[in-house]
């Protein structure tokens, strides 16, 4: 599966915690609540500190935290990860402030899984209500939530045709990305100074458009091809792109410019960039 499905960033005081599924459960990475709790520029070394003041915590490690697959800038990395319970017993050895308040917090997120499943609705209001307090506006996020739709569906058929693992979604998006815009989603996240954060998230109305159209053609493709296997889904895949690649020089051609373009939403909420135009 993609990062995109299965890996979410949760947002504490202000503070990203990155969390994944595992087991039907959400797991948590634990630096990222270190740091979230401790504000500790060292988070590993604050682990290792806690972990030796805490016998019961050192002995009992293994039991709670779980080197699990988590996107980074640099690609996948197994980090260790714990579940609710896991994090709830760390937090007992970490003399915060915080610890309260997000206890209460960690309760309500890590409850989340089992709501959404229950009601799939209620992931896309969630999806959307942290769009906006982002400060997107509503045009942008009906494309977004569009683009996350037919994302799900394309790697739905990357599944079931043969894509085995993250390496393969990584080569027929890549595959896609070039025929679209011409950049890899890393050379393109590059061009657009970001680090850990979601290309798809800084994109604007144009680039998201052709993104989506490059997913959704290699969708139709692969159906109507009946294509099974990583080559031919990577041939797809470009063929896919190429079909919104070509859309996209037609329209520079008309407006004489780039589409691809080293603007994101980094510094500024998208309305806001707006109104500084």
């Amino acid at each position: 599966m993609t990062d995109e499905i299965t890996t979410k960033i949760a947002l504490f005081k202000g503070k990203e915690i990155r969390r994944t599924l595992h087991s039907g459960e959400w797991w948590f990475v634990i630096a990222d609540v270190i740091v979230a709790l401790t504000d500790s520029a060292q988070p590993d070394g604050y682990i290792k500190d806690m972990r030796r003041r805490d016998s019961e915590l050192s002995t009992g490690w293994g039991q709670i935290a779980t080197p699990l697959s988590i996107p980074t800038a640099g690609g996948p990395q197994k980090l260790n990860c714990a579940n609710t319970e896991g994090i709830f017993r760390i937090i007992q050895s970490i003399p915060s402030p915080k610890a309260e308040p997000f206890k209460r917090w960690l309760a309500k997120v890590g409850y989340e899984r089992i709501q959404e499943i229950e009601n799939p609705e209620l992931a896309t209001k969630r999806t959307r209500m942290l769009y906006k307090l982002k400060g997107y506006s509503d045009d942008w996020i009906e494309k977004r939530m569009r683009g996350i739709a037919i994302r799900e569906e394309l790697t739905d058929e990357w599944k079931n045709r043969g894509a085995k693992d993250q390496r393969d979604y990584e080569i027929l998006t890549a595959e896609i990305s070039k025929a679209t815009f011409g950049v890899t989603p890393s050379e393109y996240k590059k061009l657009k100074g970001l680090a850990r954060e979601n290309l798809r998230d800084h994109m604007d109305d144009f680039e998201l458009i052709f993104n989506m159209l490059g997913e959704r053609s290699t969708t139709e493709i692969h159906r109507q091809e009946k294509s099974v296997g990583v080559p031919k889904l990577k041939q797809d895949a470009h063929r896919g792109g190429r079909v919104a690649g070509n859309a996209r020089k037609e329209l520079e051609k008309e407006l004489g410019r780039s589409v691809v373009s080293k603007k994101n939403f980094l510094q500024k909420p998208e309305d806001k960039k707006r109104l500084s135009k």
